[in-house]
């Protein structure tokens, strides 16, 4: 991991030495904060199979497409916990770089095994946090530079868990990557809030 520091300088009119504030980030790949997840379904512990929705999150697959696609014997699927994200390579109109989403409605359920399913290791990164990133475009053009040109197949991009967990990104504290991610979450409730009395 590597260090930097950014130094805001101000001088107010009335103070001849202003005051420098200096705030310390730390710049890691994905694979130091997350592990992966390769857990089968073996013992058919789920038998909830789940989609990606970019608006909704991880969803019952069944509700969303009012059918089931997923196979019957659910073995061989990922067995994804409450808390971990699961990467959807299939790109779309609107999302390019496919989709990720943590699993927060369900206690557990299933993915086809083409998704990457991680967990955030949590005393180095905030979930929170890891969301709002993830909500953001800052992953696409790491995605973007690591996806084999031309290789798309049947709508999937053509990128390796190893390049895909090889992305950087820039934390500040832990205990300011809470703060930021409960805000974006309280932001997220009230949106949420409105719209249901925007539709009552």
């Amino acid at each position: 991991m590597t260090y930097f520091q950014i130094e805001i300088r101000y001088s107010g009119p009335n103070i001849i030495f202003g005051s420098i504030f200096v705030i310390t980030w730390e710049q890691c790949k994905l694979d130091e904060i997350t592990n992966r997840v390769l857990r089968k379904n073996k013992n058919l512990e789920s038998e909830l199979p789940l989609t990606i929705s970019a608006q909704e999150g991880l969803v019952d697959q069944e509700k969303f497409f009012n059918k089931r696609i997923a196979s019957k014997d659910l073995r061989n699927y990922l067995l994804v916990e409450n808390g971990e994200f699961a990467y959807n390579k299939s790109y779309s109109s609107g999302y390019p770089w496919g989709v990720i989403k943590r699993l927060y409605k369900y206690p557990r359920g299933v993915v086809s095994s083409l998704y990457i399913v991680f967990s955030p290791i949590l005393d180095k990164i905030d979930s929170s946090f890891l969301v709002v990133f993830f909500e953001s475009e800052l992953w696409h053009s790491q995605i973007s530079k690591r996806a084999a040109e031309g290789a798309r197949n049947h709508g999937l991009l053509n990128i390796q868990a190893s390049d895909f967990f090889d992305i950087d990104l820039t934390l500040s504290s832990l205990s300011e990557q809470r703060q930021i991610g409960q805000f974006f979450k309280d932001l997220d409730n009230l949106i949420t809030l409105h719209q249901c009395k925007l539709e009552n």
